[in-house]
């Protein structure tokens, strides 16, 4: 039983690893499609295809939970309540991803992005804690005065002591993602995720087409010059990657599942140097690696670590 879970543990960590390359490359396709397309109408298209992409799977995980007693609920009140919150984390979502874009337009660097991106897993705590009121360990503050430096010495050069326009709106969206994952974890329990998922891409889809539409900015031939570009950031990163996300996370415990993802981060940059040449500063490359050792403090509890490792533990695990 134990080399099955075992077995289980590694394929669902095989799973984890390739959605965050999966992440981690789509930012090479944002920064592609923006040389065609304006930023609102490439997520228009993005969460449109993300959104059909997501049917499929929710019908067959409907029909494997269709049996499950615990999924049978009120049908009215279910549905009532999946759409308020489809909305209110679509809102969310739709500011995030149209502020990332905005951003990844104004440094088109997949790499630069996706740091900057990446501290949205360091702001969730902190977010939690001024917001929630939820407590917050050393590991944590070192997490965050490290990915401070990091974003200081990537985002702030030698000659120019002021950080640019594309880095703020950068932090902006990831302020966004964090408290987009907070309002998740507060509701995501008592919904069907992948359900969740679907609702907020399509409200996402809806923003977005609304926005293209009064601001003029559609444009279907831009769009066939970047149709890989939107077919990999719509159907893969969001289609294929939450599905194997979901996969994985069934038999990978949280936090290494976390830890796994956020090498997105690295693979935006590893993307960014194979596919679209992009080279860094040595300064730059400092402050990527920070920001990245910040996301790995963030997601460690040290008081998960002490139980684990106590003696007195280890004892108990020995006698049973």
């Amino acid at each position: 039983m134990q080399e099955n879970e075992k077995r289980h543990r590694i394929v669902g960590s095989s799973l984890l690893l390739l959605t965050s390359l999966i992440w981690g490359f789509a930012f090479v396709s944002q920064v592609q499609g923006m040389q065609s397309v304006s930023p609102m109408f490439f997520n228009a298209i993005r969460f449109t295809l993300g959104a059909v992409s997501l049917v499929p799977v929710l019908v067959v995980m409907s029909r494997i939970q269709a049996g499950r007693a615990a999924t049978r609920q009120s049908p009215n009140a279910s549905r009532g309540t999946l759409a308020v919150w489809s909305a209110v984390c679509g809102l969310i979502l739709w500011a995030g991803a149209t502020s990332q874009q905005y951003g990844v337009q104004l440094s088109m660097s997949a790499g630069h992005s996706g740091f900057v991106t990446a501290l949205y897993i360091v702001l969730v705590p902190v977010l939690g804690f001024l917001f929630l009121h939820r407590r917050i360990h050393m590991l944590t503050v070192l997490a965050i005065i490290v990915s401070i430096v990091g974003f200081y010495l990537l985002c702030v050069t030698d000659s120019i002591r002021t950080i640019s326009v594309g880095d703020l709106v950068l932090l902006a969206s990831a302020v966004l993602y964090a408290t987009h994952i907070l309002v998740i974890d507060r509701v995501g329990g008592r919904l069907n995720p992948i359900a969740l998922s679907l609702g907020q891409y399509l409200v996402v889809s809806l923003l977005s087409w609304v926005s293209t539409l009064v601001l003029h900015q559609v444009d279907w031939q831009g769009a066939l010059a970047c149709a890989g570009a939107l077919a990999y950031a719509g159907i893969m990163s969001v289609g294929v990657a939450y599905t194997l996300q979901v996969v994985g996370q069934r038999v990978v415990p949280p936090s290494q599942a976390s830890m796994i993802m956020s090498l997105e981060s690295f693979f935006s940059a590893v993307g960014g140097a194979l596919i679209l040449h992009e080279t860094m500063s040595g300064r730059g490359y400092v402050g990527c690696a920070m920001i990245f050792l910040g996301t790995i403090l963030a997601q460690i509890d040290p008081e998960h670590l002490i139980r684990r490792f106590s003696p007195d533990d280890s004892q108990q695990k020995t006698i049973e």
